[in-house]
């Protein structure tokens, strides 16, 4: 059976998350739905990561296995087009060998967390972003983020509903930085806990409206006590960017 990677591109406002469920609308649940219309029979996806309810993506990535062999670009679009009107759309679909994985082939996944430091209410970017009615400080923010970095007990970051055999986990980099009126929070790492990052975005905006300083941020990690956590950032920021298969 032909195997394709689809690289997807989605707002996950409407959806309960990635991962299908019978009695919510999910992404897995219509790329699946539009990957039976196409091919005729039951299609089984898998992605690189299951994103939660509310979280978007520009590059997730996904494999299925098609009974039929067609053209990359006659897949994407007959997808794209049996998916509308959802907000989901594959960019990319290529042809790739039976032993390539969406999940387990992956080397690094990153993330961008968004937020804008307003007093207004927002409009444009309702659900695709977080507001923070106060002026952060993105420089005091990148500085202390830099102590999460290298490997360590992420406990403090870790959703209670987490299924990793262990909290221990690598981060490479993180960084914090202003783009105009946003602020921008990436992250990347082979993996990642459960909401760990929505977790360093909502301590980070302690230590940016100036609650926290980067010693309090540095102790919260060092506790490894999910109470020491800041609060949890809504799932509105937070995108799924890209996932690396190589390097």
């Amino acid at each position: 059976m032909p195997r394709y990677k689809l690289t997807i591109e989605y707002d996950g406002g409407p959806f309960a998350g990635w991962q299908r469920q019978d009695d919510q609308p999910t992404v897995q649940g219509v790329l699946e739905a539009a990957a039976e219309a196409l091919g005729g029979v039951p299609v089984v996806s898998h992605a690189a990561g299951r994103t939660d309810s509310g979280v978007h993506a520009l590059g997730q990535v996904a494999h299925i296995d098609l009974e039929k062999d067609f053209r990359t670009d006659t897949v994407r679009d007959a997808l794209n087009q049996h998916m509308r009107p959802h907000p989901v759309a594959v960019l990319v679909a290529e042809r790739v060998d039976d032993d390539f994985h969406a999940r387990f082939s992956a080397k690094k996944r990153h993330y961008l967390y968004r937020i804008i430091d307003r007093r207004p209410p927002l409009t444009v970017d309702k659900g695709r972003v977080w507001r923070v009615p106060y002026t952060l400080d993105a420089d005091a923010m990148h500085a202390a983020a830099q102590t999460l970095t290298g490997t360590h007990d992420f406990s403090t970051f870790r959703d209670a509903q987490c299924q990793a055999d262990s909290p221990v986990k690598t981060l490479d980099a993180i960084a914090v930085s202003r783009a105009g009126d946003e602020i921008h929070i990436t992250c990347r790492a082979t993996s990642f806990l459960h909401r760990q990052v929505r977790s360093f975005a909502g301590s980070l905006v302690e230590v940016g409206g100036g609650t926290w300083s980067a010693r309090d941020l540095k102790a919260a990690l060092d506790a490894a006590d999910r109470q020491r956590c800041g609060p949890v950032a809504p799932p509105d920021g937070l995108y799924l960017t890209r996932v690396d298969y190589s390097g």
